[in-house]
């Protein structure tokens, strides 16, 4: 029975030999019980030896030979405050089977061990209290009995001796797995420090600035209601630096031929916006103006995003131009799932005015052959529980794929993203717990593989909404640039 101890643990030998030694001992303990005088009790306990002192409640020896059992399932509210059944007292869990303290813990084994025998002094009927315990051990040991502690639940000086053996190993094998155990470099963990920031500084989860769009226009309003208020970039993009988006300070410099296209001002002035409405029928499209605001604001905030990404600016201005380019709107995807809800399908960005619909990005344009794999990506991603810290490293991963059509220092995008898997995976194998991380990464980059297919479909039909002067003059310069046919 003690080497069963050794290999299953004190638990497991105490459940084990419960069964048993209550049997044992229910004989005698009903002969003991009938008298219900304590000279009974202790002729049981041998009465011939003598009286033993009081020993301190906590001595060493005492710690480490008591035996605890396990609280059943269910029994207890572990929010509910525990209550020795001896004296009262704060009790820390079952000891010997009975719910008790730790210093009626140590009381009944020493006294059981030593085969004690106490006399009541007053009249065998003392009430136990934290305060008094100490005063009576004859009437403490008896109600320890009579709440059910069992002697047979005392481990013996050898299984004590194994009990320790088996702590002292167990710590070295957790001490051993921990050490084995993957873990963040202080350069990884800053590469994810600076993506947080980043995020945090290009992502306002409070949406205020969705109020300086042009206002989303659901029904069948008038057209000059509908185009009224100007462009976005009019004044709230002024801090961004909306003229050197693709400027010197994001990308080097340029060839003059390109300039006039990538630094072209990108604030709608309102007399044009006050032309266009009064010859364009805004009832089959009367989303798009809020939309096409909201994506060039939001291809802002990740171009942000993408220059704080570790080595983005070593690469050439070209080539971080081609990765906005291609990527700009799978991020966009990306960030937008922060916003949406899976109870209602939906993009609650704030307020009601800003919760769209399916229908609300129909009327900008979009068909369900877009839409129905986006929501059904939406629902995939959204359900992968990730982390903020994993989804920074996604955005940044997604950004950097050497793969991208025009990009020319391949091998350089390629080792930064490297780079960025490789702290993802090991992000996940630190600190996302399972069942979640099983599998994790794999997903993460299927994801990536669903985005290019939501591109291409995107790009089909922003294609066939440009091709309409009515419905093109209402995106935004940047929207026209980005999603233009440079780069195909």
């Amino acid at each position: 029975m003690v080497g069963l101890a050794a290999e299953e643990g004190f638990y497991g030998l105490e459940e084990r030999i419960a069964p048993v030694r209550a049997r044992q001992a229910a004989s005698s303990r009903s002969t003991e019980n009938e008298g219900g005088s304590m000279s009974q009790l202790q002729s049981s306990w041998e009465m011939h030896q003598p009286s033993v002192a009081y020993l301190p409640d906590t001595d060493m020896e005492t710690v480490a030979a008591s035996t605890s059992l396990p609280d059943p399932a269910g029994d207890f509210d572990r929010n509910v405050p525990r209550i020795c059944g001896v004296c009262g007292d704060r009790a820390t869990g079952f000891h010997f089977n009975a719910m008790t303290c730790e210093g009626c813990k140590g009381f009944f084994r020493r006294s059981m061990k030593r085969k004690a025998m106490f006399t009541c002094p007053f009249n065998g009927d003392c009430k136990i209290t934290k305060d008094n315990r100490r005063h009576c051990q004859a009437c403490r040991l008896k109600r320890c009995v009579d709440i059910g502690m069992m002697k047979e639940f005392i481990l013996t000086d050898e299984e004590v001796q194994r009990k320790r053996e088996m702590i002292l190993k167990r710590k070295e094998e957790e001490a051993l797995k921990e050490s084995l155990k993957p873990k963040l470099s202080e350069e990884q963990q800053k590469v994810i420090d600076i993506l947080l920031e980043a995020h945090h500084k290009t992502y306002d989860p409070t949406y205020a600035d969705f109020t300086k769009f042009r206002p989303p226009v659901r029904s069948n309003a008038s057209g000059r209601g509908a185009a009224r208020s100007s462009s976005i970039l009019t004044q709230d993009l002024s801090s961004e630096d909306s003229t050197d988006l693709f400027g010197s300070e994001a990308f080097g410099t340029f060839p003059e031929a390109m300039e006039p296209q990538m630094f072209s001002n990108l604030v709608l002035s309102e007399e044009n916006d006050e032309s266009s409405s009064m010859n364009i029928d805004f009832s089959h499209l009367s989303m798009l103006p809020h939309l096409a605001d909201l994506v060039s604001y939001s291809i802002q905030k990740v171009i942000g995003f993408a220059k704080m990404i570790p080595g983005f600016r070593d690469l050439a201005a070209e080539d971080q131009i081609a990765l906005l380019k291609s990527s700009a709107i799978e991020v966009i995807m990306l960030r937008s799932n922060q916003s949406f809800t899976l109870e209602d399908m939906t993009w609650t960005c704030g307020s009601n005015d800003f919760k769209y619909r399916i229908s609300d990005v129909t009327q900008a344009g979009h068909s369900m052959d877009l839409l129905e794999p986006l929501v059904k990506f939406q629902v995939g991603l959204k359900k992968l529980n990730l982390h903020e810290e994993e989804h920074v490293l996604l955005m940044a991963i997604c950004i950097l794929s050497p793969d991208r059509p025009g990009v020319q220092d391949t091998s350089l995008v390629e080792s930064l993203q490297d780079r960025l898997s490789e702290i993802l995976q090991t992000y996940i194998r630190c600190r996302h717990p399972p069942p979640g991380s099983r599998l994790l990464y794999a997903k993460m980059i299927q994801k990536l593989a669903d985005l290019r297919s939501l591109n291409e479909e995107h790009s089909k039909q922003y294609r066939c909404l440009s091709f309409q002067p009515e419905h093109s003059m209402q995106l935004t310069p940047l929207v026209l640039e980005v999603f233009g046919n440079e780069i195909s």
